[in-house]
């Protein structure tokens, strides 16, 4: 059983990184925008799917793995930091787009938006840190079978995480459509989502976290 104050832990941090704008969210509210909500619903789904395979591998072995060949998580943060770089400079550029201006993109069927919600979400260094350094510092061995631990922190971020992007895909219509009338503030929220991408992007690069086994 998990303490009350690891569970409040997990919520918080899990709150705190799915407001902050990154793959999954710019996947999810493009989808939402373009195609609709039951677009962006069905990513979601995807992407829950996603968490639900980290919170599996990490609790049954993987970061013993990246122990074993540590180049593997270091190439993980490099791809990922460079990913989160790149998408801060295609926002921040002068012919960039916000984060909820209208895209031109193909109406996908059901089971490919679950595909790529689920690709996003794997490819996303994020949830990565997160289950691989974050989670496990929250595990108290003293309080029982840490396998069990990992997977109920595992699912309070799950929760919580499909509901932050669930209200993300519900408002990003109404979003999109409020700053379509108000154009000054589609400049104040691309400067402000491009400079979160590169300043997770950076501290991703230069942090070096060591993944921790929860086991």
């Amino acid at each position: 059983m998990i303490s009350l104050t690891a569970a409040l832990g997990i919520a918080l941090i899990e709150f705190g990184m799915a407001l902050t704008p990154g793959p999954n969210m710019v996947y999810l509210v493009s989808r939402s925008i373009s195609q609709g909500r039951r677009a962006g619903m069905a990513s979601l789904a995807g992407t829950a799917v996603g968490f639900v395979v980290y919170m599996a591998m990490a609790n049954l072995g993987l970061a013993t793995v990246f122990l074993v060949v540590p180049w593997l998580f270091i190439a993980l943060k490099v791809l990922g930091a460079l990913y989160l770089l790149w998408l801060a400079y295609r926002t921040l550029r002068p012919s960039g787009k916000s984060l909820f201006e209208s895209n031109e993109l193909p109406r996908d069927s059901v089971g490919k938006l679950f595909r790529m919600g689920l690709v996003t979400n794997l490819l996303n260094p994020k949830v990565a840190i997160l289950y691989l350094a974050v989670i496990p510092q929250f595990i108290d061995p003293a309080l029982g079978h840490v396998v069990a631990q990992g997977f109920q922190l595992g699912a309070i971020q799950i929760g919580v995480g499909v509901a932050v992007n669930g209200a993300i895909i519900l408002a990003a219509g109404s979003i999109a459509a409020f700053l379509q009338r108000k154009p000054q503030w589609i400049r104040w929220q691309k400067r402000v989502t491009g400079s979160l991408l590169g300043g997770i992007g950076v501290k991703l690069a230069f942090d070096a976290p060591t993944p921790a086994v929860a086991s």
